[in-house]
């Protein structure tokens, strides 16, 4: 079996889209939730909280190119041309090669062509729609344009797999190449904001009314939290058989050495903690690795009550109360599709800088949460060699992804 390593990264977040950026407002505190004027129209929307994404189309992107594209696909393939730009692999030969692949998710397409197409079911006219209609609709298009903007023609995995999307497609890559069918991959996941995706999780009475105060929510793991914020974002790893990467003198900024996924088979929306488990210690085996090795947790933390509580349980179950563990989504809203990606690219960089971020808000740990290590307050400086990245979806979908720094 192959080794895979890390050689490339980047992302788009509320918080920032690039890791100085992004860094600052960790190490500050300063999240990226703000009040959705455009919203105020949805009669029967109670949430106007989101965090959205600093980002247009690039100059530098013909609209030709991206015709194809709604607003996931465009900030995916920018976001995966940044992680090229990292791997100093942008317009290499071996993109288009068969030797790399694409594993990429979102939740669905663009809302704007999903719009089009409900326009012709509720009106019976097609006005609106075109050729790239579907193309920019379809749940897979972030994956399909990532390759066709590169020329990427090895394999292609397209994770649709709500709030594990990404860690779905850096797992599935990491696998890809592990058992030799790939030597690279680009991977990770994307989503754009809705008022649509805040709706879905209004009607289960699971998002934040902190209308007022967007600063003080979303607030994982605390007492007096009141549900989640959606967010959006894109965030790509370049994933690289170890040998290839030493070969060409690639930078390497970890290496990915575990993957654990597994589904509750129980309820659709309800979390379980023992699947929750489950995934965490396929991770470590896969890894071959004690929880006492892991260093840091970053925490699927969406700040509902049944998810923290779920979640907080599972993770003491096999660590017990003494790995440090916090919350991105603290900062950044859930980014859904996204989430995976970006907060793995996250821990790996604060592990490669020997510090980690506070949740944000958090200031009293709710009792009905597992006592755990939570980092609240203050950054937090350790020196660790293993991080580990938990994500949890609608369906029972479950994550756990293990990564080593490279020293």
């Amino acid at each position: 079996m192959k080794r895979v390593v890390v050689t490339g990264m980047a992302g788009l977040s509320p918080i920032g889209n690039d890791w100085q950026s992004i860094s600052e407002h960790l190490k500050t505190q300063t999240t990226g939730i703000r009040y959705m004027q455009d919203w105020d129209k949805y009669q029967g929307l109670n949430t106007r909280l989101a965090g959205p994404v600093d980002f247009e189309r690039p100059e530098h992107y013909s609209r030709k190119q991206t015709r194809s594209m709604g607003r996931v696909a465009l900030m995916a393939t920018y976001a995966t041309e940044l992680a090229l730009g990292d791997a100093g692999l942008l317009n290499d030969q071996v993109l288009k090669s068969g030797q790399m692949g694409v594993a990429y998710g979102s939740c669905s397409g663009s809302f704007d062509a999903i719009a089009d197409f409900g326009n012709m079911l509720l009106n019976h006219r097609t006005d609106g729609l075109n050729a790239t209609s579907y193309i920019r609709m379809m749940g897979h298009t972030a994956a399909v344009n990532i390759g066709l903007f590169f020329g990427i023609n090895g394999r292609v995995y397209t994770t649709s797999s709500a709030c594990t999307s990404g860690s779905q497609g850096i797992g599935y890559a990491y696998e890809t190449i592990k058992y030799g069918h790939q030597t690279l991959m680009a991977a990770g996941g994307a989503d754009e904001l809705s008022a649509s995706q805040a709706a879905v999780f209004d009607t289960l009475y699971a998002t934040s009314l902190k209308n007022d105060a967007p600063e003080t929510t979303p607030r994982p793991f605390d007492l007096n939290r009141d549900g989640l914020v959606i967010g959006e974002g894109a965030a790509t790893f370049i994933l690289e058989e170890l040998e290839h990467a030493k070969a060409r003198g690639a930078t390497i900024h970890a290496e990915v050495v575990g993957y654990g996924t597994n589904s509750d088979g129980l309820h659709v929306t309800q979390p379980d903690s023992r699947s929750m488990q489950g995934a965490m210690r396929l991770a470590l085996e896969d890894a071959g690795l004690p929880p006492a090795a892991i260093g840091y947790i970053s925490a699927h933390g969406t700040a509902t009550e049944h998810g923290d509580g779920a979640e907080s349980h599972a993770t003491a179950a096999i660590f017990g109360a003494n790995t440090p563990i916090s919350s991105m989504k603290s900062y950044t809203g859930h980014t859904l599709g996204a989430c995976g990606a970006l907060e793995a690219w996250t821990a790996i960089q604060m592990m490669n800088e020997g510090w980690f971020h506070p949740t944000a808000n958090l200031q009293t740990i709710d009792p009905n949460c597992a006592p755990l290590d939570y980092i609240i307050g203050a950054v937090r400086k350790l020196d660790c060699s293993y991080v580990m990245s938990n994500n949890f979806a609608f369906g029972g979908i479950n994550t756990s992804l293990i990564f080593k720094r490279w020293d």
